[in-house]
Parts: C-alpha cells; sequence; structure tokens
C-alpha cells in the first residue's frame, strides 16, 4: 500500500483567528482634559508616554517627575468622568521609580494599566492626589479581530540642527497619520528617537504631540538612543530582557541603554531587538545573543499568535549608504537563516532613512529568482520573510539611494538586481524622494498588508530640504497621503487544507457566512446560535482531484480526519465536525463516502477518526474522479469566543 497526507504546514496552533462579530469599532480618541492646576511648590511632572503592554489588555505609561514624590496613575472608563472630574473610586497603579541621570534631571515613574476591557474609551491621569497631571485619553477596540498599526521610522529630533522644525515635521507626520487611520491601535518605533541620547530638549520635542499619550508606542533602540539612560528613563516595555548580552558593550549598569523585548497583540507576536548590539568583541553577546532570544521567544509563544513581526532598528536589505556598512553586511549573514526557520513573517527596519520592500528572502538568498519587482501580492511559501526598511517620519535628515557594487547577490553581498541592475538584489522597491512617510501594515486573517504612505510634500515642514536639499515630489501626482508602495503577504498554509471558524461571543444578533478556500485554507466564517445551546457552521472542502490511469485497476481509497480547533490556549474537539462526502466529476469508479454526523447530536467521534470520503474496487475504470464533501459543525455554546484553526488531513491509499 502507498500512503499520502497532505496536511497545513505550519500547524493548526499557529494561528490565533479572530471573531467576525465585532469588528471595526472605533471611537475617537480623546486628549488634554484639564484638572485642577498643581498646588504650589508640588513636584512638576513630563514626558508621559503612553506604551504597549504585555497583550491587549495592558498599556504602560512612563513619566518624569522634577521631586522624589511617590507617582501613580489614576483611571477610569471616559463616560465615567463629569466636567473632567474623575470618580470617587477610580482604579490606580502605582508606580515604580527611580533617580535619573545628571544630564537628564529629575526622576522617572512607569506603571502598567491592567485588566482593561475591550472597545472602552478610558481617561488617565498621573502624579498624586490634590497633584495631577492633565489627563489624557486612549480607547481599547475589540480584542479579537484585525487591526491596522503605523510604523515610523528615524524622527532623530534634532539631527538637522533646527529642533523647531523637525518637532513640526515629527507632529504633521503624527497627524496626517492618524487622520487618515484614527482606527490604527499601536505606533511602532523604528529607532533613533532623536539625535543625541541624553539631549533632554530633543526628548521633549519628540515627546510633545499628543498622539504618544493616546496611541502606545512601541519604542525601539536606534543607534543615536543607546548612548545614555534617557531611552530607559522615557519608555516603559513589557517582558524585557535587560541581560548583559543583550547590551553592546555587556553592561546594563552602564551610561548606556538596551535590551530586547516582546509582546502579543492579538494575532501578531512581536519581537523587539536591541540591533546596537551585534559583535561579542563589544562585549555583548552579539547576534547570536539576539537570535537566540528570538527562538527562545517564538518557540515559547509563536503558538499564541498568528503573524510573527521582528523590530529592530539596523535594516540589513536597505537601498542607501548604510546598506554597505560592516555592521549590517554582518547581521545580513546572521539573521536571515534563524529567522525563515522560525517562521518569522515580517521585519520592520530603520537607520537608512530610505524606503526599501526587499523581495521574499529565505536563509539570506531571493526566495523566488522569479519574483517580480514591485509585485502587489507576494505568497512566502516555507521560509520566505519580507523586510522593510521605513524612511524619516520627521524630515530630519534623508539618505540617497546607492549603487550596487559586484559583491555578489546573496548572503553579505550588495551586487544588482538582475530584474532591475539599478537596485540591490533584495529589494524589490526602493525609494527616495525626501519626503516624509509612515508605513501602515493592515493585519488581516488571511494576509498582511504593507503600504508606505506619503505624509508630507517638498513644502516644509521638512528639515532637510528646507536647508537647499533636492526633493523630486510633485504635490499634483504624489500628495500628502498617496501610496508610494503597497504589497500583500499571504501566508503558507501547505499542499493540505486549512479549516477556519470565527466562533462569536454567545450573545444575540446577525452572524454571516462565508466559504474561502484561497490558498488551501477553507474559511467556515463566523458561527451562527441555535436553539440558544450551540453553534452551527458550514461549508465545503475544496475538492479533491483523483487521478488512476494504472492497467491493473488496483482499489484506492481517500480518507480524511480532523485535528481538535484551536486558538491559543483555547479548543473543541474535531469530533464536533461531521460531513456528507459526494462525487462532483465521476470516473476512477468512484464512489462517495457515507455521511458522517457531527457528534454534537449523537455523542460520535465525527472527523475525529478516520472518515473515508471516496473509493473504487478491484476493476474499476481507468480516469479521473473529483470528490467533494459538505461540513457540517455544530459547536456548544459553551465555547469561548475567538477564532479556532484546525488541520484536515487527506490520506490516499492504494494497492
Amino acid at each position: 500500500m502507498r500512503s499520502s497526507s497532505f496536511r497545513q504546514a505550519r500547524g493548526p496552533a499557529r494561528h490565533r483567528l479572530a471573531t467576525a462579530a465585532f469588528l471595526g469599532l472605533a471611537v475617537a480618541f480623546a486628549g488634554g482634559q484639564t484638572t485642577p492646576a498643581a498646588a504650589a511648590g508640588s513636584a512638576t511632572v513630563s514626558g508621559i508616554v503612553l506604551g504597549v503592554g504585555a497583550d491587549e489588555t495592558q498599556r504602560t505609561v512612563a513619566w518624569y517627575s522634577s521631586a522624589d514624590t511617590a507617582q501613580k496613575v489614576q483611571l477610569a472608563p471616559t463616560a465615567q468622568l463629569t466636567g473632567g472630574a474623575f470618580p470617587a473610586g477610580s482604579a490606580t497603579f502605582d508606580a515604580l521609580g527611580a533617580k535619573n541621570i545628571a544630564s537628564s534631571g529629575g526622576y522617572n515613574h512607569r506603571a502598567t494599566l491592567t485588566g482593561l476591557k475591550e472597545n472602552t474609551a478610558y481617561s488617565y491621569r498621573v502624579g498624586t492626589e490634590g497633584n495631577w497631571s492633565p489627563a489624557y485619553s486612549f480607547t481599547t477596540q475589540d480584542f479579537e479581530g484585525e487591526y491596522d498599526f503605523l510604523f515610523l521610522g528615524d524622527p532623530q529630533i534634532g539631527s538637522s540642527g533646527d529642533l523647531a522644525q523637525d518637532q513640526a515635521g515629527w507632529q504633521d507626520t503624527l497627524d496626517v497619520a492618524t487622520k487618515a487611520n484614527p482606527a490604527a491601535e499601536i505606533l511602532v518605533s523604528g529607532g533613533d528617537q532623536v539625535e543625541s541620547a541624553n539631549n533632554e530638549s530633543q526628548w521633549n520635542s519628540f515627546l510633545a504631540p499628543d498622539q504618544l499619550r493616546q496611541y502606545p508606542w512601541a519604542a525601539t533602540i536606534g543607534n543615536h538612543d543607546v548612548g545614555g539612560k534617557a531611552y530607559e528613563q522615557h519608555f516603559s516595555t513589557p517582558n524585557t530582557d535587560r541581560s548583559g548580552s543583550l547590551y553592546a558593550n555587556g553592561d546594563p549598569a552602564s551610561n548606556t541603554s538596551g535590551g530586547n523585548y516582546w509582546y502579543i497583540y492579538k494575532d501578531v507576536l512581536f519581537i523587539d531587538l536591541n540591533s546596537n548590539s551585534y559583535a561579542t568583541s563589544q562585549g555583548g553577546g552579539g547576534d547570536e545573543a539576539h537570535t537566540e532570544y528570538v527562538t527562545d521567544v517564538i518557540n515559547q509563544h509563536g503558538s499564541e499568535a498568528k503573524w510573527k513581526v521582528l523590530v529592530y532598528h539596523h535594516s540589513i536589505y536597505s537601498p542607501a549608504s548604510h546598506a554597505k556598512d560592516k555592521d549590517n553586511k554582518a547581521r545580513r549573514v546572521d539573521f536571515p537563516t534563524t529567522f525563515s526557520q522560525l517562521g518569522v513573517d515580517l521585519v520592520l527596519q530603520g537607520h537608512d532613512h530610505s524606503y526599501s520592500r526587499s523581495y521574499l528572502i529565505k536563509n539570506g538568498e531571493k526566495a523566488d529568482p522569479k519574483e517580480q519587482p514591485g509585485a502587489a501580492d507576494v505568497y512566502p511559501g516555507p521560509g520566505g520573510v519580507l523586510y522593510v526598511t521605513a524612511n524619516s517620519a520627521s524630515g530630519s535628515k534623508y539618505y540617497d539611494i546607492t549603487a550596487p557594487d559586484s559583491s555578489g547577490t546573496s548572503g553579505a553581498g550588495n551586487g544588482a538586481d538582475p530584474l532591475n541592475p539599478d537596485g540591490y538584489w533584495y529589494n524589490s522597491v526602493q525609494n527616495q524622494e525626501h519626503v516624509r512617510s509612515y508605513v501602515k501594515v493592515q493585519v488581516r486573517d488571511e494576509k498582511l498588508v504593507v503600504e508606505n504612505i506619503r505624509s508630507g510634500s517638498c513644502d516644509a515642514p521638512n528639515s532637510q530640504v528646507s536647508k537647499g536639499d533636492w526633493c523630486k515630489n510633485t504635490t499634483a501626482d504624489q500628495p500628502v497621503g498617496s501610496v508610494v508602495d503597497k504589497v500583500s503577504v499571504h501566508p503558507y498554509n501547505g499542499d493540505g487544507q486549512s479549516l477556519q471558524v470565527n466562533v462569536p461571543k454567545a450573545a444575540p444578533g446577525e452572524f454571516g457566512w462565508t466559504i474561502d478556500g484561497y490558498n488551501g485554507l477553507v474559511d467556515l466564517g463566523t458561527a451562527k446560535e441555535e436553539n440558544g445551546d450551540h453553534f452551527t457552521a458550514s461549508g465545503k472542502i475544496n475538492p479533491i482531484l483523483v487521478s488512476d490511469t494504472r492497467r491493473s485497476l488496483s482499489p484506492w481509497a481517500v480518507s480524511a480526519d480532523v485535528s481538535a480547533f484551536k486558538d491559543a490556549g483555547k479548543t473543541f474537539a474535531g469530533s464536533y465536525l461531521g460531513w456528507t462526502p459526494y462525487v462532483l466529476d465521476q470516473g476512477a469508479g468512484a464512489k462517495a463516502g457515507v455521511r458522517v454526523p457531527s457528534g454534537y447530536d449523537g455523542k460520535g467521534e465525527g472527523l475525529a477518526v478516520s472518515r473515508g470520503l471516496g473509493s473504487a474496487p478491484q476493476g474499476h475504470a481507468r480516469g479521473t474522479a473529483k470528490l467533494g464533501a459538505d461540513l457540517d459543525l455544530k459547536i456548544p455554546d459553551s465555547v469561548q469566543k475567538g477564532g479556532y484553526r484546525a488541520t484536515l488531513t487527506i490520506t490516499a491509499l492504494s494497492s
């Protein structure tokens, strides 16, 4: 007998899917509600910044105070405030704090807000009783489902020498980006927040926009941030590992910043690295420490999310002067194979002050030599990774695109792209107009959509251009808000079929069904509540084509079984799935298998054990047949809200 099995390559626990019942809720962010003035002589607070938490139910808040007093955060649903006053009994969170380095002055504080509810507008303020900061607001959205986040490259406030204009450009990019995308849920940093690591005037300008108190900022250490403690003083990051191996000099107690961190936001596992530490000769653990860290985090938490996104500052695939830096060439050798083997989907980078989108890279080489420049859709297959480099979000500094050389078209090489000799072998798109931009990432059940969007023009605020540098943007054809580049990244579902079903919270309402067999995925849509005690769903498997031209006319059979349906730690049994097989196209002696009911009705095993889809006896005619089956899923209403996936394993047997 010969057996073949078709299964989802990534495994059923890899994707955590989202309910469709509550998508798209968006509430405008409020800001700047004032509170009574601080008592005379009290500590003043400054530099308030909202940060990401370990998951959707958390946020962090960090700030400075002028005096060493106990500090806390007060939090309440915005709807409960009356005239800007917080209600009695509002939640409070005690802050941890420490003295700042001498050049910063004052004290730093940080607190983690926990227990947040979805689809809720919150107001918060920091300080002490009778001496609160102004209040700011943020809004949570559905804790399951699709969402957008924004990636912002190298504000590097102060690098142009014109602090005011750098701040104005940074503010304008945030205004443009959040006005166009008010429901974006995270702002992700590409690093280099400021020009000089411990210059508090530059930090004040960077932190001036209120968006940094309304949207969680996921900080990243750049090379201009690492040379002092102000970065660590200003930001609070979740799950942070400050081991010496993750510091460039190996010493967390020194006057430098460092460490790696990770968090999960809905269906994305984010891992943020301190790429300033890349060589053991510096004293730290070098790139090997980072690859070990990424491996450990993905091994422990990769199954809790659908997508894996890495963020670090030093771009290893970029188009400008840093593309040929010795340290980036080293990272280009050290990182890609590990990222491919771990199933990383997207890598977000900064440092080179220009925009690029790589081809899909597998193990340090172009995954598919035939992938065309600027392709609108890419299909990574196993091991393909997309690398994106963001341009300046403030206009303080741009780097011009540089020319390829003869150093090779894989690994550390900077050779030319055979399909586009003016570009590097690894870049599908390269762009530099000396115009501010930002990257929008749409996280969808079935794809990631990455867009580079103009947030400015040649006009001020645009520091480097204002100082006389060139600019080739034309406002009429390339206005603010126009798209420079857009690509959809489609996940790899293997050669078999993945089943997807969205289970809503047990509540009244209308729920629709969709069927999507694209790229091997069978989408059973959003379940419908029946009789107040269970959910139902239906769909069809992607047809199975059987071809038999053997002269022996030997029998054959095709069967299948399904794994448990999983969403991270939540699960329900595959036995709840049943089917009704049929023959779509007659041939090869095909006969349909018997109907198997859902185990929900008869307490049976459903498709949790192998069941026949179709077969043919000895002596059947040669030819081809197409087999199909209607799927019948019945789930108890005790199953928790979530998006679940299972693996349907198809086995073909013949003598």
